[in-house]
């Protein structure tokens, strides 16, 4: 452990999972320093409020997920007493970096710079037919059913029999959501005006497609056993999907349990719910059909050759379908003026070191792209931390050229930002919403952008000071 002394001023853009851990390991490091060292942490944010994926793209009846909340608030509520005068932390919301405020104004203010703004957007699909009214991308979806501000309040729900394309865990987030009955959601945090959208939905069969077999499904155990708890939605399989697939030969615990999963419900009795869901596999899609409007899908059924590459058979499959969800992964969601891959979807970088760039880091999906659960971001930010100190150590982060404060900046902009004081008063608003609903729930999201900038700045200390 180093005893050189060290102080720091880091501004991390993006107030998800990845941005959070990052502020609190790099604390937390200073901290943790023989030394005599101070840290200065600004977490920018352009929604107003934090928590990014977490309250914007996770289905809302994930009960586990309040944890990763807590969690999260819990490192940005407050540090111990004694070592407050030496780390600092302040949510800043509201503030979109390239439009309230330049990167090369961050970059003059802090020692550091790190870029953690994920992928909120969808990875294309380039088959004929996918731009037809009716298919969708399956992260502006989540974002609708989310209550993400920015998305429009209502959704087509017309479709009686929807195509779903992906095997992973947001696919089968899309295709529960659909599946369910609306009455089953009424007790989680979903926003009103998407609670009234799924009551009038007219879903009855919803379709899932891989293009591998069971074998090679990404979802997690735990998604995969919500779908069979899913109420009066009977889970159809098909047998020769199954072939040749054996529980014993899993290549890990996890896979072995969703295989038993799925073939338990193989053997389950037809059922006569109002609602199916159907799990395809070997399935790649090929062509989206309609008359100015989705109408079926195509897809060429697959296997693997000997060297277990997936090879296509000339065998074709139709399906009537009104509505196509494509859930085949996110694309990085880029920063104004910051280096940019635009084939991989991340900004290029070493250990979470932006490419000829000294003193700009990234770290989470920006990073190293869409993939891995929320561990994997923890561990990724600290690499990215880790590196950030050590160039620290070695002398190699420029000295802020700029001693304004970067709130007089928004302040003289007109900028609305929010504050962690803001956050726990839109925070307890919603909680409260929630009480007084008539079906009671933990929370209400409160949806308008407006709304939320309201509340929070109506709570605001005139120092926005946020531990």
């Amino acid at each position: 452990m180093s005893s050189t002394s060290l102080s720091l001023r880091v501004a991390i853009v993006g107030a998800g999972p990845a941005g959070i851990y990052a502020g609190n390991l790099l604390a937390n490091a200073v901290a943790a320093r023989e030394g005599s060292g101070t840290v200065e942490i600004d977490l920018f944010e352009s929604l107003p409020a934090p928590y990014g994926l977490i309250r914007y793209g996770v289905a809302p009846d994930h009960p586990r997920i309040k944890g990763i909340v807590n969690s999260l608030h819990e490192m940005l509520d407050a540090f111990p007493d004694e070592d407050a005068a030496r780390r600092t932390i302040r949510f800043i919301g509201n503030v979109e970096v390239g439009r309230d405020i330049s990167l090369e104004e961050l970059r003059e203010r802090y020692h550091a710079v790190i870029l953690a703004t994920g992928a909120i957007r969808d990875a294309a699909l380039d088959i004929p037919g996918v731009d037809l009214p009716g298919s969708y991308g399956a992260a502006d979806f989540v974002a609708w059913f989310d209550g993400h501000p920015d998305v429009a309040r209502t959704w087509p729900l017309e479709a009686s029999s929807v195509a779903v394309i992906g095997n992973g865990n947001v696919a089968l987030d899309v295709a529960r959501v659909l599946a369910k009955h609306a009455v089953d959601l009424r007790t989680t945090e979903i926003p009103d005006n998407v609670l009234a959208g799924l009551e009038s939905s007219a879903v009855t069969d919803v379709h899932v497609f891989g293009r591998r077999g069971p074998a090679d499904i990404k979802f997690t155990p735990i998604e995969l056993r919500e779908l069979g708890e899913v109420n009066d939605v009977d889970i159809v399989l098909h047998d020769e999907d199954f072939d040749g697939v054996d529980p014993a030969s899993a290549t890990n615990n996890q896979l072995k349990v969703m295989l038993r999963t799925l073939n338990s419900w193989r053997d389950r009795p037809a059922g006569t719910a109002s609602r199916r869901l159907h799990l395809h596999f070997w399935h790649a899609p090929v062509e989206i059909a309609g008359d100015g409007k989705v109408e079926s899908i195509r897809f060429e059924r697959t296997r693997t050759d000997a060297e277990g590459a997936l090879v296509r058979t000339g065998e074709f499959r139709d399906y009537d379908v009104q509505a196509v969800y494509r859930a085949v992964g996110y694309y990085g969601t880029r920063v104004v003026d910051a280096p940019f891959d635009e084939a991989r979807g991340v900004i290029p970088n070493e250990g979470g070191r932006v490419d000829g760039e000294p003193g700009l880091y990234a770290t989470g999906w920006i990073k190293r792209g869409p993939v891995g659960l929320i561990g994997h971001t923890k561990s990724d930010a600290l690499e990215t931390i880790t590196n950030l100190i050590a160039d620290a150590e070695a002398g190699l982060l420029g000295a802020p050229t700029s001693e304004e404060d970067v709130l007089d900046v928004l302040d003289a902009s007109g900028t609305e930002y929010t504050t962690w004081d803001g956050w726990l008063a839109l925070d307890a608003h919603e909680r409260a919403l929630g009480e007084s609903h008539v079906h009671t729930r933990e929370r209400v999201k409160v949806v308008p952008r407006e709304e939320q900038v309201s509340v929070s700045r109506d709570a605001q200390s005139e120092s926005a000071l946020v531990r």
